[in-house]
């Protein structure tokens, strides 16, 4: 049993997510107040939180760096995990007990591409709305996977950038794939949990949804299989003229502003309770 089981992650104020130093000042405060080891403190994948993630893991602090959606800016996560390892071993401070995921957000893609790809089919003809249609629910699936590739490539091969750091004692940023719940009826409840299963993987699994992979889920290694299939999801969007980065810029505004509305909401509720409190 090793410490990852008892991992928890926390938000940092999200109204933050495009300010690099509120982030980091807001990462230091959390981890100060909470003074536990096995928290994670969630950093947004914005081009302001990429050096914020440099700098809190230089200072030894977990990071879950969340709203990932395209495999751009994970690999600029990987990036900026790695820099902040280096800063802290260039420091001469220790590696070892630094935890890190990179949470990749899934369904959301499919909902977002499967919109694009509908419109499109709308405009076509009926042998060309069913070919179009054929690629949906796709994407997300292909994200996964070839964002594991990815992993594979920085975290898992002998005489790269990480090995050295990795001898003195660092983890690799696990791969975490969040927002696994099907939002689509139409497709089978338990698909990405099914088809992203991996080592050294983390999926965090909505209660519903991991009810019905207990019942009739598949448990074996499919992460790394019918990996041309995943590529060739892209070159097709690609040739339908879907504009990946686009939605997946979307995609990263839509997430980081559902996440400032709900605490907004929070915040609300909880006022609206302590005046009911101090009514009474």
């Amino acid at each position: 049993m090793t410490s990852w089981q008892f991992r928890t992650s926390r938000e940092l104020l999200i109204y933050f997510a495009n300010d690099t130093g509120q982030t980091i000042s807001e990462a230091k405060r959390l981890w100060k107040k909470v003074d536990r080891p096995n928290l994670m403190v969630k950093i947004p994948a914005t081009l302001a939180g990429l050096p914020a993630v440099t700098e809190v893991i230089a200072e030894g602090i977990n990071v879950n760096v969340t709203l990932i959606f395209s495999l751009e800016r994970y690999r600029e996560v990987r990036e900026a995990y790695l820099a902040g390892l280096e800063q802290r071993a260039a420091a001469g401070n220790k590696l070892s007990g630094i935890a890190s995921v990179a949470s990749f957000f899934i369904s959301r893609i499919d909902t977002k591409v499967d919109q694009e790809l509908e419109s499109i089919a709308n405009m076509s003809s009926s042998e060309s709305r069913e070919k179009f249609l054929k690629i949906a629910g796709k994407a997300a699936i292909a994200s996964g996977k070839l964002a594991y590739q990815d992993y594979q490539e920085t975290f898992g091969k002998k005489g790269n950038r990480f090995a050295p750091l990795q001898a003195l004692g660092a983890s690799p940023q696990r791969a975490l794939w969040a927002s696994t719940s099907t939002k689509n009826p139409a497709y089978p409840d338990t698909m990405y949990v099914d088809d992203l299963i991996g080592p050294q993987t983390v999926n965090t699994i909505p209660p519903k949804t991991l009810a019905a992979f207990l019942e009739h889920g598949k448990v074996e290694r499919t992460i790394d299989q019918d990996l041309d299939a995943a590529r060739q999801v892209f070159a097709s969007l690609s040739g339908l003229g879907i504009d990946m980065d686009k939605i997946t810029q979307e995609l990263e505004l839509e997430g980081v502003q559902a996440f400032a509305d709900a605490f907004t909401s929070l915040l609300e509720s909880l006022e609206k309770r302590m005046g009911s409190f101090q009514q009474a």
